[in-house]
């Protein structure tokens, strides 16, 4: 999968104020689960101070009851602390958990807004990777990473602070690991982000390669293209591992030297601190305290260094999130921003406080229409085509001639190139989505059956649809008869893994889907093509009865739709070659007439 075609990917800055917006939700959350950190952390610092205190009696003289009591003391710091932990983890949990439980239903909601175009430019790959290991990337990072970052962060400054309430002087030592702390942090953090970004591209490109060769098996192995696609595989994973190598390489260099860099302090303190103490600017206690406070900031340098790899991981996979949200085939203005809260509606649609203009009416019409799927080479070249409420439209032609391509466009799933594509007036475009396929919809010679009932495979579109409806809809569609026949009727579980229905049978279900649907615009491609023949012809005779008073726009090779229809448009070339009632373009003896002799005897 090339990079110009994969799916955008969120900048820096989106994915910090994304960040930010999200932890703005949750202000209580997030200030609660601080304040037992600090707490914690803060009760954590009276043991050394009590252990720097003893030493410097000890030194002077003093009893065993002064012992004691100092041990029973730090005894009990340390219950507590342990307890403010227990708290204090208990509540970043269930921080981290809502807010991974609302970065998934907006990740969904992005996916469901894409438009199919997209995904098809695109490939599947992409999307399946950020949809699994990208989102247990960030769950990681949500769960663990980033709440013991923030510990960390937390830790690290009530220790600071503790140095500085014992002996300003004793901070010195610790600030030798500064310059080298800070120019590998810098060297690392500017090198990871777009190493991990480049990992879980090359990981995409596997994901993809592998689906396009287990999809493809049969035809695969009817070329004997198998050595090629070993070899496409096998250059998937040599850029998948380059790029893994490529990151090992940047923590074996990055994590030494931040070792390095939190033992420092510590010899030193001991070394400068011993120094300090001849020279009589600090005393005994003072030193054995901040030589144990040093120490003690080890571990929140440690985790926090530990963790920003994971953070670098989660921030990356953050980043190709939000990026399906963004269209690559539109206009910046065109895409939401990634840093959208919750409140804001998903890419596709309308925020709830912007009303969309309604259509004046059902009218479908196509002005001046261009399309190309690659730049500067055009499949549709100004096609111009209006639709009347009702009306029924074959479209026929050879195969490449762009009869497809139009279909999607009339229902919306491409946007034009150039001209528009407009019902009541209104560009379909600008149409939010659940609004626009109650206007337009399409079935094409694709479908999905959905792992759940039967029932659920057609309620998903009308969910208080009740059984005498959803049957009416199978009746529709000559479905009704072996449903019934089912182990357990409509409530048979179906896809994968379950009761197995036939290729006629899930195009079935799918117009089943598509009559209970309801939408006042059809667009047919080759809705019928799995059936035989005459199955097929006696299924478009049940759904014309069906869907009358509906506009319908059939796409096919078997010419009887067009015989039935109102009117008949010849695409050829990306044009609309001829338009008219199936009398007239017979009589006129152009292209289509010559496709209906050629056609109508090969049937007689």
């Amino acid at each position: 999968m090339s990079e110009r075609n994969a799916l955008p990917v969120a900048d820096a800055a989106q994915v910090r104020r994304y960040a930010r917006s999200l932890l703005r939700r949750h202000p209580r959350a997030l200030a609660g689960a601080l304040v037992l950190h600090a707490l914690a952390a803060i009760t954590g610092l009276a043991a050394p101070r009590l252990l720097g205190d003893l030493v410097e009696a000890i030194s002077e003289g003093t009893s065993t009851v002064t012992v004691d009591r100092v041990a029973l003391a730090i005894a009990g710091f340390v219950v507590a602390q342990a307890v403010l932990i227990r708290f204090a983890h208990f509540a970043s949990a269930r921080l981290g958990e809502r807010v991974l439980a609302e970065l998934r239903e907006e990740f969904v909601d992005r996916i469901l807004a894409i438009p199919l175009s997209t995904v098809e430019r695109a490939g599947t790959g992409d999307l399946l990777t950020r949809s699994s290991r990208d989102v247990g990337a960030l769950s990681r990072s949500v769960r663990f990473a980033v709440p013991e970052t923030l510990i960390a962060v937390v830790t690290a400054v009530a220790v600071v602070g503790a140095v500085l309430l014992t002996d300003p002087l004793l901070i010195l030592p610790a600030l030798v690991a500064v310059p080298i702390l800070a120019l590998a942090s810098r060297w690392y953090l500017r090198r990871a982000t777009p190493g991990y970004l480049a990992e879980n591209a090359a990981y995409s490109d596997i994901t993809d390669g592998i689906s396009e060769t287990v999809e493809g098996s049969r035809t695969t192995e009817a070329l004997r293209q198998q050595a090629r696609r070993r070899a496409r595989t096998d250059a998937d994973i040599g850029r998948s591992y380059a790029a893994e190598r490529y990151t090992l390489f940047l923590r074996t260099v990055f994590f030494p030297l931040a070792e390095t860099g939190y033992v420092l302090p510590v010899v030193a303190t001991l070394v400068f601190g011993g120094w300090f103490y001849i020279e009589g600017w600090v005393t005994l206690g003072e030193v054995t305290a901040a030589t144990l406070y040093v120490q003690q900031l080890m571990d929140p340098i440690d985790r926090l260094l530990s963790w920003l790899d994971e953070v670098q991981v989660g921030g990356a996979s953050l980043a190709r999130l939000l990026g399906v949200a963004r269209r690559p085939d539109a206009p910046a203005a065109d895409a939401p921003a990634a840093d959208a809260p919750a409140a804001d509606a998903p890419a596709g649609e309308a925020p709830a406080d912007e009303p969309t203009a309604r259509p004046a009416d059902q009218r479908l019409a196509a002005e001046d229409v261009r399309y190309a799927y690659q730049e500067g080479r055009d499949v549709l070249h100004g096609v111009t085509l209006t639709l009347a409420p009702g009306e029924r439209l074959a479209m026929v032609g050879p195969s490449g001639a762009g009869k497809s391509t139009l279909g999607r466009l009339l229902a919306g799933i491409h946007r034009p190139r150039h001209g528009t594509v407009t019902v009541g007036g209104i560009p379909l475009a600008d149409l939010p989505l659940a609004d626009l396929r109650t206007e337009v919809a399409l079935v094409t010679q694709e479908h999905h059956v959905f792992i759940g009932t039967l029932r659920d495979n057609l309620t998903m579109v009308r969910p208080d649809a009740t059984d005498d409806r959803v049957r009416a809809a199978l009746a529709a569609v000559d479905a009704l008869d072996w449903a019934e026949q089912l182990p357990a009727g409509l409530d048979t579980e179906v896809g994968s893994g379950n009761h197995s229905l036939s290729a006629a049978q899930s195009q079935q279900l799918a117009l089943a889907r598509l009559v209970l649907a309801d939408p006042h615009t059809l667009v047919l491609d080759e809705a019928t093509s799995l059936l035989d023949p005459r199955a097929a012809r006696h299924l478009e005779r049940s759904l014309a009865a069906v869907l009358r008073g509906r506009t319908v726009i059939a796409i096919a090779h078997r010419l009887h739709s067009a015989h039935d229809a109102d009117r008949v448009a010849v695409v050829e070339d990306g044009r609309i070659t001829e338009l008219g009632p199936h009398a007239e373009l017979v009589a006129a003896d152009g292209s289509y007439a010559a496709l209906w002799r050629s056609w109508h005897g090969d049937h007689t």
